[in-house]
């Protein structure tokens, strides 16, 4: 299949045959809470494939490999606020019913606002475990608060970053009038050789914050393109998780 197809028909042979590497993460602690934060703003709704369709194939993955192991799994969908979620559930038996859910998910509201989302998230009443991010990180607001409150309030927080090749590498010239996804805002602008590359500079100095970030507060980064395979993407994030060498 191509990542771009419905996330129902992946092989999930693949995953019972690598799942265990995955497990070793998990099973640090017995039945473990697993919290998937799936990003519905509607920048996720760019690329080829779109962003949004990977970002659900991913969360299906490791939702499907966490209900098989018997832990607890548990699906936010958010945009500028949270949007619907998938209380947290166990067992195989399941995962019809959470895959019937995230079938119903679209991209939707506002700009992604990732701290008023973990604010909210963390006021719960509810276990701390692993907190899995999935999205494009493209929030006005900045990542950063989220993830610090992520942490500060002891969840285990791993980031799934997606851009697409257009987002790192735009090659649009001339007088043109670009307007934002999120917001609908649109201004004219003039785009010179020279902007692009100033352009490319500030996107990799986005990209390496999140590095840096990772790596200062000890949190798992897995950043990928979507056009990258989706067996290639999901052994990057087991090795980024440390249950592959």
């Amino acid at each position: 299949y191509s990542h771009g197809d419905d996330f129902r028909h992946l092989d999930w042979n693949v995953f019972a045959r690598h799942g265990e590497m995955l497990l070793k993460r998990f099973q640090e602690e017995e039945d473990l809470h697993v919290y998937l934060l799936l990003d519905c703003s509607r920048s996720m709704a760019f690329g080829s494939p779109p962003k949004f369709d990977l970002a659900r194939q991913i969360v299906a993955a490791l939702a499907y490999i966490a209900l098989a192991d018997l832990d607890r799994v548990a699906v936010i969908a958010f945009a500028d606020d949270i949007i619907a979620d998938f209380p947290l559930t166990r067992g195989k038996d399941r995962i019809l019913s959470l895959l019937k859910f995230m079938e119903g998910l679209e991209v939707q509201g506002e700009a992604t606002d990732l701290a008023r989302v973990v604010q909210d998230f963390t006021q719960r009443p509810q276990r701390r475990g692993l907190a899995v991010v999935v999205s494009d990180l493209f929030d006005p607001h900045g990542y950063e608060r989220g993830f610090d409150l992520l942490r500060y309030r002891n969840y285990e927080l791993h980031a799934v970053q997606l851009h697409d090749r257009l987002e790192a590498e735009p090659s649009l010239l001339g007088e043109l009038e670009l307007v934002d996804i999120e917001s609908d805002g649109g201004q004219k602008v003039t785009i010179t050789e020279n902007a692009l590359k100033q352009y490319r500079k500030l996107f990799e100095e986005f990209q390496e914050s999140l590095r840096k970030y990772g790596r200062k507060y000890g949190v798992g980064l897995t950043q990928a393109r979507c056009e990258v395979p989706f067996e290639e993407l999901m052994l990057k994030m087991m090795r980024a998780s440390g249950a592959v060498g």
